[in-house]
């Protein structure tokens, strides 16, 4: 049985590539440009490009399990070919954005929400995974920390409750090989909620020196958020940060809550990603 893996090049999808290999599984690694994935040796590297329709065909011949980085290009024709190859269940990586109120007009949420709707409208069996913030999101403050630069932030104080990336991926290695969790929705954090503050205090703490954070105007945010995303983009996520000032992160599924066994902290991910911050 072959599990088909899109995303391949991201951190969760690597991560469960080789969980799957690992164990045994026989997997396929799927993207725009397969010459340069980085898997495993005996991991098929295979080109699927979502706006292609001919690069499907071959992507799935023989696939029963996929699992889906959320792209909405081309995925009402990818859904099509998948059911016709016979794929028996598919393992969505979608957002908790989707959530939202007002999801389908959000620029964070509607990507996702689109691959979910698909997949809903199919006959495909399917699962989706809704995780909020990444730990790995902190990656963001690299550049400054690594300056011996203050973080600015308009929303320092802003909770949110991040999980780590080899929680999501353990998940949906559960998901994909097992029955009990699957069709169904999950919305995926970490096992506590934190302000930014607390993290990069924890960051700190990770380093063995102080950092400091530095309040900044929602205008002078826009403008440095603005150099690397979208404006709609920067918008929503200041919005998002705006709203979680009013308190705690309410703590949702983990891996605690689903596998039964404890969940990574950002302490933990702070702790295993210390060099990335240290000289940038």
């Amino acid at each position: 049985m072959t599990t088909l893996i899109t995303g391949a090049r991201g951190q969760v999808g690597q991560a469960v590539i080789a969980r799957l290999h690992t164990a045994g599984h026989t997997v396929r690694a799927a993207s725009a440009r397969p010459a340069e994935l980085t898997v495993p040796a005996g991991v098929e590297a295979v080109e699927l490009v979502l706006d292609r329709p001919e690069t499907f065909t071959a992507a799935l011949q023989g696939v029963r399990r996929v699992f889906l980085y959320p792209e909405p290009a081309g995925i009402h024709d990818l859904v099509k070919a998948a059911e016709a190859a016979g794929v028996e269940h598919v393992v969505l990586l979608s957002s908790s954005s989707v959530l939202g109120a007002d999801a389908e007009n959000d620029p964070l949420a509607s990507h996702s929400l689109r691959v979910e709707r698909a997949l809903a409208d199919s006959g495909l069996a399917h699962t989706f995974l809704r995780p909020g913030a990444f730990a790995s999101n902190s990656f963001g403050w690299a550049h400054a920390i690594g300056r011996s630069l203050p973080i600015q932030l308009a929303h320092p104080d802003a909770h949110i409750a991040p999980i780590h990336p080899e929680d999501i991926a353990d998940i949906a290695v559960e998901v994909l090989t097992g029955t009990a969790l699957q069709e169904r929705a999950y919305t995926l954090t970490g096992p506590e909620s934190l302000t930014f503050r607390e993290q990069i205090a924890q960051l700190a703490d990770a380093l063995g020196r102080d950092l400091t954070v530095e309040r900044i105007s929602r205008a002078e945010a826009e403008r440095q958020l603005g150099a690397h995303l979208p404006a709609p983009m920067v918008r929503s996520l200041l919005d998002l940060w705006a709203a979680a000032d009013r308190g705690p992160a309410t703590v949702h599924d983990t891996t605690h809550t689903l596998l039964g066994r404890p969940a990574r902290t950002f302490r933990q991910w702070a702790g295993e990603n210390a060099a990335a911050f240290t000289a940038h």
